[in-house]
């Protein structure tokens, strides 16, 4: 399951968004060793104080072993502020149809279940949410940096990242820039593709009191 986590539930899952900052600690400090800012044994940036919103998945068993950040490219945004090195000299997506992704990132077993193209479910359900995400917001496109690595997965899977410059060596990680749209045909095919019958995100209802 996806849960969407906007910045009006933020109380009320707050030990959720605690487990989502660890993840992102285990997978971008410890394992891909970015240079990234840590608090403790969190992972935490300047985009996380812009009030985003967060995807998290949850394991069966409750356990948070997803997550990816969303905020709107009319904004700051990391593309444009932080890896414009990237663009090729333009001016990095602002329109309110687009939103950008990052700190996309799973902790999942080796063995976990698998899609199509050898692509692990977990992923497949990600990227699901992303666009159910996308389509309820009315968006055209998610901008994104990402590792050419993770650009194969995206190709693979079917949802093909549109580069919006040549990949760059950033540190460790050869990167790139480009949007992925939203559209019910690529719904369709992730789903397909990942073995889900349905929508995959939920938000939860937060109730006002008078």
């Amino acid at each position: 399951m996806i849960q969407l986590i906007t910045e009006r539930s933020y109380g009320d899952f707050a030990e959720t968004l605690i487990a989502m900052h660890q993840l992102r600690y285990r997978v971008f400090k410890e394992r891909l060793d970015w240079d990234v800012h840590t608090s403790g044994e969190m992972e935490v940036d300047s985009f996380d104080a812009l009030h985003p919103a967060y995807l998290v998945q949850l394991a069966t068993n409750g356990h948070v072993q997803g997550c990816v950040r969303l905020l709107p490219s009319v904004g700051p945004t990391m593309v444009g502020d932080t890896f414009s090195v990237l663009l090729a000299g333009q001016a990095a997506p602002s329109e309110r149809s687009i939103w950008e992704s990052s700190r996309f990132a799973l902790d999942i077993a080796t063995d976990a279940p698998k899609g199509e193209h050898a692509i692990a479910r977990a992923t497949y359900e990600l990227f699901a949410g992303m666009i159910e995400f996308g389509l309820s917001r009315q968006l055209s496109d998610i901008v994104t940096v990402t590792d050419t690595r993770m650009e194969r997965i995206l190709r693979r899977a079917g949802w093909p990242l549109r580069r919006l410059g040549a990949p760059c060596k950033l540190g460790n990680t050869l990167a790139v820039a480009g949007c992925l749209k939203i559209s019910n045909e690529v719904l369709a095919q992730i789903r397909s593709a990942g073995g889900f019958g349905g929508p995959v995100l939920w938000e939860p209802v937060v109730l006002a009191i008078a």
